[in-house]
């Protein structure tokens, strides 16, 4: 059987982890792996992720299965931290999933039992496996446009224009903060416009919200997801732990749909219950079990904020120091959309060439885009790093 395989492409991500391993220049620095960072270059377990697991350990009585939803204590924190004090909770319904990936194919599922036909336009450029992920379930993908990769702006004109030809119906995937790979989002405005349009047209919004709290603030970061769902009669919305807890490996992530009345709901939530018996059949438990005695112990929650703040705030100075260093070497050069992104990711703004002379003549990882991981910068390297893409751009 196995014999007609061929095998598959590398993912480009993962290959760079493994060139940056075995680089053996000791100036090397990786700015392409996915994972937040701290000054030393570990990606922590957070001091209250810790103690929640300790009071796990101490307290859990048993390992048998959740159910498919997962856990409902979880799954009711989760949902009260995406759609805050009014949430509409006759409308919703809230699955725990393994991990944000996992969330999405599950919503790819849903679509495909309630609407085959539809298209979902996707950002250009996006997360680079949300079109592998979601085409490979069967979705008909349809791009729009988003980012200007010359002037490092939104192109909100033309993505609403393009947007406004979607047929009713279609979904619409938006990164809910902290877009990846541009870390450039929306204003409240912006999203604001961008939901008329969706009301206007009967689209139905799909948020991947893979990075609250990692932008502005949970709330703030919060506000798009809010405002669409006092507007729209439906909506998906994925969620990840991955990134503002900590928790990567223990993949945990939520679901949450929006339906236009309470009938729909259960309808809904029936579902995609099933769905996720057929796929995984139940998520696993202990990464959402730490979750929710973060969330649902104010103490615990208020230590958890103080930790996020601290991520966040260490991103927010790695691309201030990026760009004040490359000022200092190419001062005539605007490279202002660094400090303007948000989140871990944006593009350096140069070209595959460049990319790929950084590597070989300096030890300097990065995705062919340009896009880079500011979790990879330290106060101790930068210096290094703005040179070698000096070196790169000056002329010879």
């Amino acid at each position: 059987m196995f014999e007609s395989l061929q095998a598959a492409s590398a993912d480009a991500i993962l290959g760079l982890i493994a060139e940056h391993k075995n680089d053996p220049r000791a100036e090397k620095i990786d700015l392409g792996v996915g994972v937040y960072r701290t000054e030393a270059g570990q990606t922590p377990v957070l001091n209250v992720v810790k103690k929640a697991e300790q009071a796990l350990i101490d307290s859990q009585d048993s390992k048998a299965y959740v159910s498919t939803a997962g856990a409902a204590d979880f799954n009711a924190a989760m949902q009260a931290l995406i759609f805050g004090d009014a949430s509409p909770d006759d409308r919703l319904t809230t699955i725990q999933t393994p991990g944000g990936s996992g969330s999405l194919r599950v919503a790819a599922g849903m679509i495909l039992r309630a609407s085959p036909d539809a298209s979902v336009w996707v950002s250009e450029p996006t997360w680079a496996n949300h079109v592998p992920l979601l085409g490979s379930s069967g979705l008909k993908l349809t791009p729009y446009p988003y980012y200007d990769t010359d002037k490092h702006v939104l192109k909100i004109d033309e993505m609403l224009a393009a947007l406004a030809t979607a047929p009713t119906g279609d979904v619409v995937l938006l990164h809910g903060c902290c877009h990846n790979p541009s870390g450039l989002d929306p204003s409240k405005d912006q999203w604001r416009a961008i939901t008329d349009v969706l009301v206007e047209r009967g689209l139905v919004p799909f948020v991947d919200m893979a990075y609250q709290g990692f932008a502005e603030g949970l709330d703030d970061d919060a506000f798009p997801v809010r405002h669409m769902a006092g507007r729209v009669s439906e909506m998906l919305v994925s969620t990840s732990c991955s990134k503002n807890f900590g928790l990567y490996r223990d993949r945990v992530g939520t679901l949450s749909c929006l339906s236009k009345d309470t009938t729909s709901r259960d309808v809904v939530n029936s579902q995609v219950n099933n769905l996720v018996r057929t796929i995984y059949s139940m998520p696993p438990d202990h990464g959402a079990a730490v979750v929710s005695l973060i969330l649902n112990d104010e103490e615990t929650r208020n230590a958890w904020v103080i930790e996020l703040v601290e991520m966040r705030e260490r991103l927010r100075d790695m691309k201030v120091l990026l760009h004040d260093a490359l000022l200092a070497e190419l001062p005539e050069r605007d490279f202002s959309h660094l400090v303007r992104a948000r989140g871990m990711f944006c593009f350096l703004g140069i070209t595959a060439e460049q990319v790929a002379q950084l590597k070989n003549d300096f030890g300097v990882y990065m995705a062919d885009s340009s896009r880079i991981n500011v979790a990879g910068i330290t106060p101790q390297n930068v210096g290094y790093l703005a040179s070698s893409i000096a070196g790169v751009l000056k002329p010879a």
